[in-house]
């Protein structure tokens, strides 16, 4: 699978949600919803994100905004 950037995607492996941020060699580039560190991915081992996937991840990075856990 080699998912457009921008797309949500789920690493199967480690069961995080991500955005792929690009393509570098055999590997996809996801970085966390909200940012943080990239990681690589390979592509069998990711899947597109629910639309229920993507609302828990903005919900978890908003409330921890809130909570003045994140910038």
């Amino acid at each position: 699978m080699k998912p457009p950037v921008g797309s949500y995607v789920v690493d199967t492996r480690t069961g995080r949600l991500g955005i792929v941020m690009g393509h570098e060699g055999p590997y996809v580039q996801l970085r966390p919803y909200g940012g943080g560190r990239e990681w690589d991915a390979e592509p069998e081992a990711i899947r597109c994100a629910t639309p229920a996937e993507r609302l828990s991840a903005a919900t978890a990075y908003a409330n921890a905004r809130s909570r003045g856990e994140v910038p």
